[in-house]
């Protein structure tokens, strides 16, 4: 195991918070299904060549258009004003803010028109913001973000240690990009053993991972918490033999509280060594969850905590 995500870490400490993001414009180049649920939105965009991904689960925030606006238009992207300005527009102009994952950063080659990135957006159908554009995304189409400015940014959450030996994940549909980003990333040699948890047989995607990887499909429908446990209580693979797995989770909130207290009660891993995400929860619209960030009632991430 290499300690690249963790020095990345630290390097990050050197570089201010601030300065670590900044916004940019997409441009949506062309979208491809990749499943029952999933589409590739791949975007250019002149800005693209000040995006900085740290790879592995970085994300990044989107401002996607209302409806009826086939372009995001936000009032001010100054760092000191843009969050009051664009709180302050009219319910009906404000553009959606939601979370993603980098899939992938590819560098112009000589000769091209410029970088591309990939998102994965889970689509079903328009009961969500995010879904309802993506599905709609055609050529052309602009939208703004905030991403990394520097590649050893804050919002790279996964930074296994060099005394790691193994790796051990879960993801439902909704990380299941950021998982897939991580397992191409692992260097050769890696231990890994994860549980991905989709809607659709169709939605178990071929992964690139390290040779040896042991990966579970759990096809699931609406809460699959019970199926999951299930699947982690009665595994069996050689990688759950690793003394010192580092551990990360992401997916529906709840299901991920109850993956980590597998783990750290049922399996006795150091809670140090768990990075846990809820990337949402069942019954909370993420306008509830981005009250709860503004006031500071979101729950912690931090590996010491007790959620």
């Amino acid at each position: 195991m290499t300690a690249t995500a963790s020095e990345a870490a630290e390097a990050a400490e050197a570089v201010p918070a601030a300065a670590h993001f900044r916004f940019f414009e997409f441009e949506v180049l062309r979208t491809r299904r990749l499943g029952h649920s999933f589409l590739r939105v791949t975007f250019g965009g002149e800005s693209l060549k000040d995006f900085r991904s740290g790879g592995f689960d970085q994300s990044l925030s989107l401002f996607l258009p209302p409806e009826g606006q086939e372009h995001t238009v936000l009032p001010s992207t100054d760092e000191d004003s843009w969050f009051g300005a664009w709180r302050g527009m009219p319910d009906e102009e404000r553009p959606v803010m939601r979370s993603y994952t980098v899939r992938e950063q590819r560098r112009a080659a000589e000769g091209a028109d410029a970088d591309e990135l990939d998102i994965d957006f889970v689509l079903h159908g328009d009961t969500s913001p995010a879904s309802r554009w993506a599905g709609r995304a055609v050529t052309g189409r602009r939208i703004m973000a905030i991403g990394p400015a520097v590649a050893e940014n804050k919002s790279v959450r996964f930074q296994p240690p060099a005394t790691a030996d193994a790796i051990w994940m879960y993801a439902d549909e909704t990380a299941l990009p950021a998982a897939a980003a991580i397992l191409e990333r692992l260097p050769d040699g890696t231990a890994v053993r994860a549980w991905f948890e989709v809607p659709h047989e169709d939605d178990r995607l071929a992964l690139s991972a390290p040779a040896g990887a042991e990966i579970t499909w759990i096809v699931s429908e609406g809460d699959g918490r019970e199926q999951v446990l299930s699947a982690l209580r009665s595994d069996e693979s050689s990688a759950s033999a690793a003394e010192a797995p580092y551990v990360w989770l992401a997916g529906e909130a709840g299901t991920v509280r109850a993956t980590r207290r597998h783990f750290v009660q049922e399996r006795s891993v150091d809670r140090r060594s768990v990075r846990f995400t809820g990337y949402w929860r069942l019954g909370a619209s993420e306008e509830q969850l981005l009250a709860e960030a503004y006031a500071g009632k979101a729950p912690s991430e931090d590996p010491t905590s007790d959620l």
